[in-house]
């Protein structure tokens, strides 16, 4: 990736002659089905341009109750597009076409309106959970009989794909457009991709600038994110199989905190005040042991990529026995 970086032809993005970038967007509208596609530095800025274009200030955006867009984002939403959310709780972060047919019953008053149906595969605070094509689908066709759109926050859909079987491509076909990060999984140190119809895409290109997204030279990150398309998505049951390894450890060293059956993909959320633990004080101890986590949803969370070898599992369950016990 470094010599892809290093070595990459670039243009000014801003106008659009960066060729590095427009041969990232070509090859990602390719892979996901869609007309046209938009590099941006951030998955955030994905789903803030899409809930701009697809929703008016004033109107909801219906998702999952704990879904990114609805959580860290909702302030930025309101801030950037006068949106609100209507949030629908779903069993591990799982929205099924019947929670989301209840939901979009109209207001009988007219005041309550939905403009787009938000989805998130994988589910971050559902454990990196995993929607199947043919639930999407469903979703889709409820959302299309209404006329109203439907919107994926795929930050993680190679995961969701290395589950399943299925193509990105067949994800993508039960959306107006969607979204994916090629870091995280993928390994690129920056940059997401959104991609839709060519009147979505041009819309998203006029809101990149507008909100602050046109860099100039960005085919040097753009290189890298080809070199993360090339093999990332092939080597992601790597990263589920250690996660599962890694909640199988944890489990034994704190009995009853974590399920590793419950672990889909890549994310492992720890329930230490099960075991009568605080949060915060267990990231403490575990970084005195060298081992960095995060809290989502009051648990302690552990992500394995593309740099998480099978020794830094094994450094990591043993920074967990040092810590707690």
């Amino acid at each position: 990736m470094r010599r892809a970086m290093a070595t990459a032809e670039v243009g000014d993005d801003w106008y659009g002659d960066d060729p590095t970038v427009n041969r990232l967007q070509d090859q990602v509208a390719e892979m996901t089905g869609k007309e046209g596609a938009v590099y941006l530095p951030t998955g955030t800025m994905c789903n803030q341009i899409a809930m701009h274009a697809f929703a008016r200030a004033g109107r909801f955006v219906a998702c999952e109750a704990t879904a990114h867009v609805c959580g860290p984002e909702a302030t930025t939403s309101a801030v950037l597009s006068g949106i609100a959310f209507l949030r629908i709780p779903a069993p591990r972060g799982q929205l099924t076409a019947e929670l989301v047919t209840r939901a979009l019953e109209p207001d009988p008053y007219d005041v309550d309106v939905v403009d787009l149906v938000a989805l998130e595969n994988t589910h971050q605070v559902g454990g990196g959970t995993v929607m199947s094509v043919a639930e999407m689908r469903a979703i889709h066709k409820v959302a299309a009989d209404r006329g109203i759109p439907v919107y994926l926050d795929g930050a993680r859909i190679f995961n969701a794909c290395a589950v399943t079987g299925a193509d990105v491509a067949d994800y993508a076909a039960e959306t107006d457009a969607l979204m994916f990060c090629l870091s995280k999984g993928l390994g690129a140190p920056i940059g997401s991709v959104l991609a839709g119809d060519a009147e979505f895409v041009r819309e998203a290109r006029r809101l990149k600038i507008l909100f602050g997204g046109a860099w100039r030279q960005a085919g040097i990150a753009a290189a890298a994110g080809l070199v993360a398309l090339e093999g990332g998505p092939q080597r992601l049951h790597e990263d589920h199989a250690r996660a599962r390894r890694l909640a199988q450890g944890v489990a034994e060293v704190l009995p009853g905190s974590v399920d590793p059956h419950a672990v889909e993909t890549n994310m492992v959320f720890v329930d230490v005040a099960a075991a009568g633990l605080e949060v915060l004080e267990v990231l403490d101890r575990l970084k005195a042991e060298g081992v960095l986590a995060t809290t989502v949803a009051g648990k302690v969370r552990m992500l394995t990529h593309l740099d998480a070898s099978d020794a830094d599992m094994d450094a990591a369950l043993a920074g967990w026995r040092r810590a707690i016990g």
